[in-house]
């Protein structure tokens, strides 16, 4: 049986940017810690299964030493005990398939005649925050106190993301890679990110995150969008990287979501409550630890208050799963995933002849008859209208 020389650095690359620990993949590949080591080396075969289950392509596996592979977009995660790890395989996977949508969508739109989308860039970093947040929440459509009418952190999340596909952002919540539930996104490796365009910006959220942190998220990537820069973050602890952008970005989502006029208010009816923050909560479909950050901010608490029940949420926390996308229809959870203003777009252009079907595919991670039966369900309400 022929064996592959291969560079036992390049296995452990792979499986380290598959984020995947020896013993787990070795229950697979028996021998593989003896390949690790250079003891042995894996038939043609084993080398081909072992590059699928890492998610590593085949001929990086036969290079003499393994790739740089940088970010495509500028890292503002935070520091934790180091320096960053190098992004795994999902992450970079999720990047290239939205920057692939977004090239494709912004020539659809140029070709269409769309004008360009003047809030892109529209804001400098010397701006005060409560302007900017003002000004997304006109250009959105929606009120300070939107979030106090709306039932549940789940439809917010919705509306949210609804305005801001009719602003023309378009707005991918996904936990997984695609549709592969195989393939689960890490909420301690990235919250979301966010690839501006003046024709086709883009926002990820990781589904795999709480919907009160999925909130917080789309509210930061917003701010981006409004002052033109791409970036991926994690905000470890509610502290951004060391980055005057990010520390701007918090600053805006934060009086995006709970402005300080109304938390006042708010906070008259809830200070002498022991679940004060879990009301202001609920109130503003953010999650506690904003709540209290937010208090914190505006001088209604004091640090060493703010820490205690940071310390207590983070303990709580650990106890219980995180909120999720739970089942569901699965033509309603592609909208998150793909987006319906992004589906209607390529349902019109295989409709009219101006994509071809493998490039739907490609764009959409649908093929055949689910992409038939999706394209239609997302078509027919823009039909309706």
């Amino acid at each position: 049986m022929m064996r592959v020389e291969v560079n036992p650095a390049l296995l452990r690359w792979a499986r380290e940017r598959a984020r995947l620990p020896l013993n787990k993949l070795a229950n697979r590949f028996p021998k593989l810690p003896e390949w690790e080591a250079g003891k042995a080396q894996p038939t043609l075969k084993q080398l081909e299964s072992f590059a699928d289950a890492t998610a590593a392509p085949l001929g990086y596996l036969f290079l003499a030493q393994p790739p740089d592979e940088p970010l495509p977009i500028p890292d503002f995660r935070t520091l934790r005990d180091g320096p960053l790890r190098r992004p795994s395989a999902n992450l970079l996977d999720t990047i290239y398939d939205l920057q692939r949508r977004q090239a494709w969508l912004r020539e659809e739109r140029i070709e269409a005649g769309h004008d360009r989308l003047a809030f892109v860039g529209s804001a400098t970093r010397q701006a005060a925050p409560a302007k900017v947040a003002g000004a997304i929440r006109e250009r959105l459509g929606i009120v300070a106190d939107w979030a106090e009418f709306v039932g549940t952190w789940s439809d917010a999340l919705r509306w949210l993301r609804e305005c801001s596909e009719a602003a023309g952002i378009t707005v991918v919540i996904n936990g997984v890679v695609g549709n592969n539930t195989h393939r689960k996104l890490d909420p301690d490796e990235f919250r979301g990110f966010v690839l501006p365009d003046d024709y086709a910006p883009f926002i990820f959220v990781n589904g795999a995150d709480s919907k009160a942190a999925q909130m917080f998220t789309v509210a930061h990537e917003l701010a981006h969008l409004w002052i033109g820069q791409p970036a991926i973050f994690d905000l470890e602890g509610l502290q951004p990287a060391p980055d005057p952008g990010e520390r701007f970005c918090n600053a805006v989502a934060a009086e995006f979501l709970v402005p300080q006029a109304e938390l006042r208010k708010a906070w008259r009816d809830v200070a002498g409550n022991q679940q004060r923050f879990a009301a202001l909560a609920r109130r503003f479909k953010v999650s506690e630890i904003v709540a209290a950050r937010r208090a914190l901010d505006a001088g209604l608490i004091g640090r060493d208050d703010f820490f205690d029940f940071y310390d207590a949420y983070r303990k709580r926390e650990k106890r219980r799963a995180d909120e999720r996308e739970g089942g569901g229809n699965f033509y309603a959870t592609q909208n998150y995933r793909v987006g319906r203003h992004f589906a209607q777009a390529v349902g019109r252009a295989v409709k009219e002849g101006r994509l071809l079907y493998g490039d739907a595919y490609r764009l959409t991670g649908l093929s055949g008859a689910t992409f038939d039966n999706y394209i239609a369900a997302a078509i027919e309400p823009a039909a309706r209208r």
